[in-house]
């Protein structure tokens, strides 16, 4: 017998011990699983069955969970059903956050898009408009909105910009801590209080009058945290080899931060910009208080009473006919469509200004 070949000879698959030869699921397994749990989902839905008075989605869920999992276990054992299990419970969860906004971004399309046109949102107003008559426009609100985040945006930006570098480039000691308390703070003002704030003060202390000047100012307070995190987050990523390269080289603090930390975090800085914009475009509480509605346009920002695409949206909906609901969905597509153009911006702008390699 030659032992040498029977040391090199390939061992059988029954033979050879680091083989895996454990059973495994079909790749249509988790379809399956599914596919039971939306049959049992639809039993209850259409026998009212109450299970543990949960809603038919969460029972769908469950029973997919359990499905699966339980399948896993019978097949493959513990240690891949603990792995299944977790992998499913994380789409699942994912799924149950998705859908809710799905169905309202369906919803809203659906029922706004037989009102929108052309006229609705560039040329008509609701000036002498019944709320029982078809008709109407946006255009008074779109121009409100624009102007009040965009006053928002003049004086936030420079503001949250020149504290976010203070606090990741200087900020050390009292100051610093003081400064970041008041931004957390800030962070979770509700924006009722922002706009009663605003009201009080600017309104009735210093007596101006109602405007989108004042909505800006109310819009001001809520955007600048948002502008302070985003931008110091993105200066702190910043490497710092870059800042010590340049200081190296002799150059002051002050242009390393304008022509080496600035640029290296432009483009997440203007997301954070455009997000911070998307945040208060649909504030509506600060707005009632501090400028309320028009039913016509008012160009004049810092005086008299403006329309805004959320104040249009509420005063609609509280007119209760049908005219005005089809409006109000119209309305809410139309802001809809406003804070995806920004955020469409904030991504065209941060790619165009992102660090290249070369």
């Amino acid at each position: 017998m030659d032992l040498r070949s029977d040391i090199h000879a390939p061992l059988s698959p029954a033979d050879d011990p680091l083989r895996l030869t454990g059973r495994r699921l079909p790749r249509w397994a988790p379809v399956g699983a599914l596919a039971v749990a939306l049959l049992v989902g639809l039993f209850v839905q259409l026998t009212q069955v109450t299970v543990l008075g949960l809603a038919p989605v969460v029972v769908v869920v469950l029973v997919f969970l359990l499905t699966y999992t339980g399948w896993t276990l019978a097949v493959e054992g513990r240690r891949h059903a603990a792995d299944r299990f977790a992998t499913a419970l994380i789409f699942s969860a994912a799924i149950l956050a998705l859908v809710p906004l799905l169905w309202i971004l369906v919803t809203v399309i659906y029922k706004g898009v037989t009102v929108l046109s052309v006229n609705f949102l560039f040329v008509d107003t609701m000036r002498n408009v019944n709320p029982r008559a078809a008709g109407g426009g946006v255009a008074h609100a779109v121009l409100g909105t624009l102007q009040q985040v965009g006053l928002a945006t003049l004086i936030s930006v420079p503001i949250g910009l020149l504290t976010a570098i203070y606090l990741s480039e200087y900020g050390r000691g009292r100051l610093a801590r003081s400064i970041n308390f008041f931004v957390d703070v800030m962070t979770g003002i509700p924006s009722i209080v922002a706009g009663m704030f605003i009201y009080t003060f600017w309104i009735l202390t210093l007596g101006f009058p109602q405007s989108g000047f004042a909505a800006g100012l109310a819009l001001t307070i809520l955007m600048i945290p948002v502008v302070v995190r985003s931008a110091e987050e993105m200066l702190r990523i910043v490497p710092n080899e870059l800042r010590e390269g340049a200081l190296a080289l002799g150059i002051p603090k002050y242009r390393v931060i304008i022509k080496v930390v600035l640029p290296t975090a432009i483009s997440g800085i203007i997301t954070g910009v455009m997000l911070a914009i998307a945040r208060v475009t649909g504030e509506t509480a600060p707005l009632l208080l501090t400028t309320f509605l028009a039913q016509d346009i008012n160009w004049n920002a810092f005086d008299g009473s403006q329309a805004s695409l959320p104040t249009f949206i509420w005063d609609q909906i509280g007119r209760g006919t049908q005219s005005s609901l089809d409006r109000a969905w119209a309305g809410a597509l139309t802001l809809i469509l406003i804070v995806l153009f920004f955020y469409a911006t904030a991504r065209i702008l941060a790619a165009r200004y992102a660090p290249k390699e070369r």
